[in-house]
């Protein structure tokens, strides 16, 4: 139980830490557009605006709140087959920041990209439900 609130903690400092970068990120930006040695890059897939790739990214981290919060509520008594699959969520929540944080770095997003994004941000709500079940 203990090593799970470990985990926990680690996710919520990643969670902060995104956050920060969000803020921070936005300050200067807002006027952007893609700079001249950003083109290359296109092959990825169709480029977003940058308030659209914010506001992708500020929905991810409001979903993996309300997960956080429900895992919370669900460590109580909770089984060790059903631990380890918490485990694995977490996980995949770790991963999911991680590759959002490579995204502020950059400062740009393509749309194929969030869509994956989003897609993963979709698995790992369905297993949250099916681990309250």
């Amino acid at each position: 139980m203990k090593r799970l609130m470990i985990v926990l903690g680690v996710l919520l400092v990643f969670s902060v830490s995104a956050l920060a970068q969000m803020g921070g990120g936005m300050k200067g930006e807002m006027g952007g557009g893609m700079m001249e040695g950003q083109k290359g890059e296109m092959g990825k897939g169709q480029m977003m605006e940058h308030g659209q790739m914010m506001g992708g990214m500020m929905d991810m981290m409001n979903q993996m709140s309300g997960m956080m919060e429900n895992m919370s509520g669900m460590m109580k008594d909770m089984p060790k087959d059903t631990m380890k699959k918490m485990s694995g969520m977490m996980k995949d929540m770790c991963t999911q920041m991680t590759e959002m944080s490579k995204m502020m770095e950059r400062g740009m997003a393509s749309e194929k990209e969030m869509k994956t994004m989003r897609d993963r941000m979709m698995k790992i709500q369905k297993q949250m439900l099916e681990l309250k079940k």
